[in-house]
């Protein structure tokens, strides 16, 4: 079809009519469906029963080096939990710091850390200072951005663009400005766009001058493994890339198995320099005696390399592709070659990251919502929950059955040509 740009204004009037009939339908059929959030389905947590069955009463629980899991101790990780996320991150296993069942807890954490005492080079710490700013390339995780208010840290929305954030604007922001103390990334197969950061992206963030000596890049590698093809995105190595410029301890990476594993029973870790470990475990050692040593003991027995691990995500890539392959068709079936809307097609990951015409995305979401879809609420991709332009819409496929995913894709997609229509029509 024709671009609606080109339409007469009688004619766009004629799509109102006849698409305010299709949604007064919608609204009849009273759906509930939720695509709000990226929750795994049912059968990717079946994929990981064997975990209940990993540690037995056979004595089970010793782990390598001879340590009792159901004890204290064991401050950041058993031996033998370190080297399995090394290998998965291609770090070493004294780079590596095993938390609880939650990275967002571990970076939520070392905000709080870095607010009550500084990191590692501080002077003072972050809340004694008069301002603290961090630098959020946006469309962005909406957790990440709640830290930062929580804390009351200014957020700067950084525009991404193909291969990353805007580098030219951060790296001029970050060399005049030493209250920035931080920039949140997402750096492969981001939330929600999808995308992955380019080597030269990688390069110019471990490598770029900074007035705040004490500045952090927060590295949430939570999809690093989540793979929808057998071409997955390369992502350079950012520990070794800070190392090669000078600034190993600029870089801490999160990442876990909560959509790997049980999303409420996984493990999370920390990988960082040494001297940056060694600084936040002195910390925890009064925060805490020790994280469950029995769940990462059953992970290691469950998945023993990264090999196993790769095999047991490529069973969650055949469940996840046909739900990301059924969006994709349906968008280019109900909207494509219309201008009203585009969208990303990632390699990996857990969103799709649709953005309609400025100003209708609010409208949109509210729309379908009333016919019974619930999304993540629009401008939850940006600092503040404000979207500049009102147009970007998280679409989270995991959860839904293909059945429903497809009902709802029938109502987004109708929801975005009703209000689109309107749009024009409103000049």
């Amino acid at each position: 079809m024709s671009a609606y740009e080109t339409k007469s204004m009688e004619e766009l009037r004629d799509f109102e009519r006849s698409l305010e009939q299709q949604y007064a339908v919608c609204k009849e059929r009273k759906l509930k469906l939720d695509m709000s959030r990226g929750k795994p389905c049912p059968e990717q947590l079946d994929l990981s029963s064997g975990l209940l069955d990993a540690v037995n009463s056979a004595g089970g629980w010793i782990a390598r080096d001879g340590t009792d899991a159901r004890n204290y101790g064991g401050l950041d990780g058993l031996p033998e939990t370190k080297e399995l996320f090394a290998e998965l991150l291609d770090v070493r296993p004294e780079e590596i710091l095993v938390g609880g069942t939650s990275s967002l807890t571990l970076m939520h954490d070392t905000v709080a850390r870095a607010m009550l005492h500084g990191v590692r080079g501080s002077e003072l710490p972050w809340c004694r200072l008069p301002k603290v700013k961090f630098l959020c390339p946006s469309p962005g995780y909406d957790r990440h951005f709640a830290i930062c208010e929580l804390f009351g840290i200014e957020m700067i929305v950084i525009d991404l663009v193909e291969g990353g954030p805007d580098m030219d604007r951060v790296e001029a922001l970050v060399a005049e400005d030493d209250s920035i103390k931080g920039i949140w990334c997402v750096p492969k197969y981001s939330n929600p766009d999808g995308g992955t950061y380019s080597d030269e992206t990688v390069g110019r963030l471990a490598s770029m001058k900074t007035k705040a000596a004490d500045f952090r890049v927060f590295w949430d590698e939570a999809y690093t493994v989540h793979h929808l093809t057998d071409r997955p995105d390369p992502l350079r190595n950012m520990l070794e890339a800070c190392k090669d410029a000078g600034n190993a301890d600029r870089v801490f990476i999160f990442s876990s198995t909560s959509k790997i594993s049980f999303s409420g029973a996984g493990v999370a870790v920390m990988a960082a320099s040494v001297d940056n470990l060694n600084t936040i475990r002195k910390q925890l050692s009064v925060q805490t005696i020790g994280p469950d040593k029995l769940n990462q003991l059953r992970h290691v027995k469950f998945f023993q390399t990264k090999a196993r691990v790769l095999e047991h995500m490529a069973k969650h890539a055949d469940i996840l592709r046909p739900k990301f392959e059924l969006i994709l068709r349906t968008l280019e079936a109900e909207l494509g070659g219309k201008r009203i809307a585009t969208w990303t097609k990632p390699n990996g990951g857990y969103f799709i990251s649709l953005n309609t015409l400025d100003g209708c995305a609010k409208e949109v979401v509210r729309l379908a919502a009333e016919a019974g879809v619930t999304l993540t609420q629009a401008g939850a991709t940006f600092p503040y929950g404000h979207d500049p332009r009102d147009r970007n819409i998280r679409i989270a496929p995991s959860y839904p059955s293909l059945a429903e995913l497809g009902r709802a894709l029938e109502v987004l997609c109708l929801c975005v040509r009703l209000v689109s229509v309107k749009r024009l029509l409103a000049g």
